[in-house]
């Protein structure tokens, strides 16, 4: 059958050619060794430079992981939270405290002497994520590269990004959203596992919480002196608390057991319990009896993945910045 038709070889040569073009023109994706040849050396001068920061001051971890969320949440992984301007995503109040910038800049400013105009401050992000899991006792994983850098950032647009206070209902739409299933919220939210929350974001729980005049209820009676005694009534809105109780600084499950324990700190992660639509992941997270268990660090990766592909600006759109805090 197959010799029967020998011209059909070259309309096929010709189709997958054109398809390719066609495909290259409008953004093919990512995928994992991008730089390969391009830049062969752009995954460990990356990591290098994640790694010295992360020793020197370890609240640079949950930093760049959490630019990273916030990045993609808006207008697609494009490293316009990057860029700086008066009115650009990184001057918007859910922005206003990451903590990071300098070691992208610096990474960035490590690639351009190795290879200029080929690594986008994008792709640059998503490593700098990962390596910060790494460093901090978790899991690595295969990061697809081969986005571009996005030319607009508006502080308007973070309007959507998940917030402190949403329920679930909410922070299950703002993933879908995204193109992002309710393991992928649960799976991401143990992101929470690093880093800290200004008491300012959840001090209301602790003392006057739905105008009850007393505290949320969901949250565990031992554990909310303890939330108290870091954050009196009244007191200093900008004193920092661990989000993972007794391990803020490992990348660990531990969240999820602090969420079973009923000693959530913010009101959008203690939901992930008090919610049966997610609460059966939490579970499985913590390998309940019964529940086909989920390993964290490998779905997390999986997630991060997913995540790290929404909205991607690839091929001929967008541009590789020169510096990532402007666009050329």
């Amino acid at each position: 059958m197959m010799q029967t038709f020998p011209n059909n070889k070259g309309l096929i040569i010709i189709f997958i050619l054109l398809a390719t073009f066609i495909t290259l023109a409008i953004g093919q994706g990512t995928r994992v060794g991008f730089y390969q040849t391009s830049c062969p050396r752009a995954e460990t001068i990356v990591r290098s430079v994640v790694q010295s920061a992360v020793n020197s001051n370890a609240a640079v971890a949950p930093g760049l992981l959490r630019m990273f969320f916030h990045d993609c949440f808006v207008n697609g992984c494009d490293a316009s939270i990057l860029i700086d301007g008066s009115s650009s995503e990184k001057t918007a109040a859910p922005n206003s405290l990451l903590r990071g910038f300098e070691v992208i800049d610096a990474a960035k400013t490590q690639l351009e002497t190795a290879c200029p105009g080929v690594v986008s401050c994008a792709d640059i992000l998503a490593l700098a994520a990962r390596d910060s899991v790494v460093q901090t006792g978790g899991t690595g994983w295969s990061v697809p590269l081969g986005r571009r850098d996005g030319l607009v950032s508006r502080a308007a647009d973070t309007a959507n990004l998940p917030a402190f206070n949403d329920p679930v209902s909410v922070q299950i739409r703002k993933f879908t959203d995204k193109g992002l299933n309710t393991q992928d919220l649960v799976a991401l939210s143990g992101a929470h596992t690093l880093g800290t929350a200004a008491c300012t974001l959840f001090s209301y729980r602790l003392y006057n919480f739905n105008s009850t005049n007393g505290p949320d209820p969901s949250i565990d009676p031992a554990f909310l002196p303890t939330l108290q005694n870091l954050c009196p009534n009244g007191g200093d809105g900008t004193v920092r608390v661990d989000l993972d109780n007794g391990s803020g600084g490992r990348f660990d499950n531990s969240y999820y057991a602090n969420l079973r324990n009923r000693r959530g700190v913010l009101e959008s992660d203690a939901a992930l319990w008090n919610d049966p639509t997610t609460q059966r992941f939490v579970q499985r997270f913590l390998g309940v009896r019964g529940l086909l268990g989920l390993t964290f660090n490998v779905e997390f990766g999986r997630s991060m993945v997913r995540m790290g592909n929404i909205e991607v600006k690839s091929g001929t759109q967008g541009e590789i910045r020169r510096v990532c805090t402007a666009i050329n």
